[in-house]
């Protein structure tokens, strides 16, 4: 049964579910889509257009749907998409995308961005992430399945997060992550293997076994990329975990200041 709090303003044009829970003084703008199963916290602000999925949770002070904080963004039509099951905890801000970066500000599911957490115009964050208080992610960032940020994490923009990698506290990010490892630093630089991680999402010690193997090879002991993955082909021929971190390492190193997705710039922004 919808819930809808009396000082609570709705525009007209909002598509609000039947079991949609929307507590005191929060907004819904005219172009927002809310799923079944949302909660909209008191001081909440869904803005824009955004479209979100079933189950969500938007705590006091969020505001979703802002315009990109980007000089470039014309007002044209651009958007949020937020999948299932996310948790954007006090003070969230997730501003809608640009007409040169996409259009698009992606979130997926199953998400929880802790508090004060930022994420700018046309990032993309994939599946199961946890975004630790006082994020801030620059524009044009994708985040893998299963990455982790840890509190205060600062992000710099077209950077590539790999799946299931960590980024440590207070750490500043200006090159791509590669996926299984964890980075720490100013600036952020590979600092072993995100065991922890890896553990709670079903890894062995077996599987977990060329993935350290890798991270002794390429980033330890930091011999050249191409003995060093020639060396793990070798090894662990047709391993996939083994030809995800290659082949995202590989974009990373391609890319210009060792950012895959700078190479993207020209088209994106």
């Amino acid at each position: 049964m919808r819930q809808i709090h009396s000082t609570a303003v709705i525009e007209p044009g909002a598509q609000i579910a039947a079991d949609v829970v929307i507590g005191p003084f929060a907004y819904i703008g005219p172009e927002v889509i809310l799923g079944s199963g949302c909660v909209v916290h008191h001081h909440a602000g869904i803005l824009g257009h955004t479209v979100v999925g079933i189950n969500n949770h938007f705590f006091p002070g969020c505001v979703i749907g802002g315009i990109p904080q980007d000089l470039k963004y014309r007002g044209g039509d651009c958007r949020v998409i937020i999948g299932d099951n996310n948790h954007f905890r006090e003070m969230v801000t997730v501003n809608i995308g640009t007409e040169d970066g996409g259009g698009i500000t992606q979130i997926g599911s199953d998400n929880l961005l802790m508090v004060n957490v930022h994420v700018a115009h046309d990032c993309f964050i994939r599946d199961h992430c946890i975004l630790g208080n006082k994020t801030m992610l620059a524009g044009h960032i994708e985040v893998e399945n299963g990455a982790i940020m840890e509190t205060g994490a600062a992000i710099t923009h077209f950077i590539s997060v790999g799946q299931l990698a960590a980024i440590g506290p207070v750490a500043g990010v200006v090159h791509d992550i590669p996926p299984f490892m964890r980075a720490e630093g100013h600036p952020a630089a590979v600092q072993g293997v995100n065991k922890e991680r890896l553990l709670q999402f079903g890894f062995t010690a077996a599987r977990m076994k060329p993935i350290e193997d890798a991270y002794q090879l390429l980033f330890q002991n930091r011999i050249p990329l191409a003995n060093g993955a020639e060396e793990l082909e070798r090894l662990y021929p047709g391993n996939p975990d083994i030809k995800a971190l290659l082949d995202f390492v590989r974009r990373a190193e391609a890319g210009k200041y060792g950012r895959y997705r700078e190479s993207l710039r020209t088209k994106t922004a």
